[in-house]
């Protein structure tokens, strides 16, 4: 019987990406597996996704090189000398997590199924690296640098959009192809099918009835509805913080806190309140700031703390869970924007489970897995509700991306034809 329902849940998991422990206060996700329900021409390509990870196995480091590194680091971090109050405040704030992350990743390593496919990780990224190449974004176009410059209203993108949703046919006769402006601009794919896209001699993949609007911060408030009904009742940011490894490997521009605060997170939200989830790291600054002054200045007010547990294919942490400056986990901080009624966040407050831990193996720098799925039946209002993601920097089907450059891992070279 034990054995049945653990193949069950394994054929959901391959299917869907998302593997649910008994306790359900655990989640699994394979963020290639997810992305993939909603391509059928196209899939993402795990050597594109995990380019980091294969980055680190290609280079011949065994884990008891990266462990003895840890080791070096960590030694180095327990100098003896006093926390000052923030370092404090961190801390104690990691001690009250410990146990429930813990707890996961033992959870995980039971799992023997689960484990067998991601052992199965490195032979995909190996095997489709060959066939691709490990070169990822070297020559990546910056939509940032072209959204700055005076010529920005003048580009347009070309959409090759499937005729009747029907598939490629020699030569492509089955598509039409519509021109639409690149910046500042809502452009969108009704279609049940992905749709190719070029800009510049570059070509993106746009997935399943998604859209984007790529602007810097302050064309945002042409986002808000004319009509609060036709609000967003799931908001998911990934704010670009202050970050001096970021600014190092010039990987995203950054900005200072009080940018954040301009967001117009009530006038996005649905009439009926709107789902908050804020990406954050373990700096205690910016759970200061969130605390006292970004949550009541969104008019949001915090439900929940979930946990982004990091792993590597062998499904070891990839760090020590007390390295203080590098821990191997990050926060997501539910929240609610209520609307008209305020039963509505009595409601959530209830039904919205607490303290969860959602483990996967991290892709490209910053790069989140996707959450929107596993948020959905939480959202105030109607079901499903509109989805928006502030600082996107990929898209989602039933989702609109927002920010400087929602392209970023939509163009091809993340991607392999079927």
């Amino acid at each position: 019987m034990e054995d049945r329902l653990a193949k069950d849940e394994l054929s959901v998991f391959l299917e869907s990406g998302i593997h649910r422990f008994g306790d359900s206060k655990f989640i699994f996700v394979d963020p290639v597996r997810v992305l993939n329900r909603s391509y059928s021409r196209f899939r993402v390509s795990p050597a594109g996704y995990y380019s980091r990870f294969f980055d680190y196995e290609s280079k011949g480091l065994e884990n008891k090189d990266c462990l003895s590194h840890a080791k070096k680091r960590k030694r180095k971090e327990k100098k003896l000398r006093c926390l000052n109050e923030k370092e404090r405040a961190a801390d104690q704030r990691h001690q009250v997590a410990k146990p429930l992350l813990l707890k996961a990743h033992e959870s995980l390593l039971q799992a023997t199924d689960l484990l067998r496919e991601m052992s199965s990780l490195n032979r995909e990224v190996g095997s489709s690296a060959e066939s691709e190449g490990l070169e990822f974004s070297s020559d990546q176009l910056s939509l940032i640098e072209h959204g700055q410059i005076w010529q920005a209203p003048l580009y347009e993108i070309t959409l090759k959009v499937p005729e009747s949703n029907q598939s490629s046919e020699v030569g492509g006769s089955s598509f039409k192809h519509r021109v639409v402006p690149l910046f500042n601009n809502l452009v969108v794919n009704e279609t049940s099918d992905e749709v190719e896209a070029e800009f510049l001699d570059h070509q993106y993949i746009l997935p399943r009835e998604s859209c984007f609007y790529m602007s810097d911060l302050r064309q945002v408030h042409n986002l808000i509805p004319a009509k609060a009904i036709s609000g967003f009742s799931l908001i998911v940011i990934d704010p670009p913080w202050e970050n001096g490894s970021a600014q190092q490997k010039s990987k995203y521009p950054t900005l200072p806190n009080r940018y954040f605060l301009s967001l117009p997170i009530k006038k996005l939200s649905h009439s009926k309140g709107a789902l908050v989830a804020l990406w954050v790291t373990n700096r205690e600054k910016f759970h200061r700031f969130i605390d006292l002054e970004l949550f009541p200045a969104w008019g949001v007010v915090h439900i929940s703390t979930y946990y982004w547990l990091k792993v590597k294919a062998d499904a070891s942490l990839i760090s020590d869970l007390d390295l203080f400056h590098h821990r191997p986990y990050e926060c997501l901080l539910l929240g609610c924007c209520y609307g008209e009624d305020f039963e509505d966040l009595k409601s959530l407050k209830q039904t919205l489970p607490k303290d969860q831990v959602i483990i996967s193996i991290p892709g490209d720098y910053s790069r989140k897995p996707p959450i929107a799925e596993l948020l959905q039946e939480y959202v105030p209002g109607p079901k499903p509700g509109r989805c928006i993601e502030l600082f996107a920097r990929e898209m989602n089907p039933g989702c609109l991306s927002w920010g400087n450059e929602p392209l970023h891992f939509q163009e091809s070279q993340y991607f392999t034809r079927i």
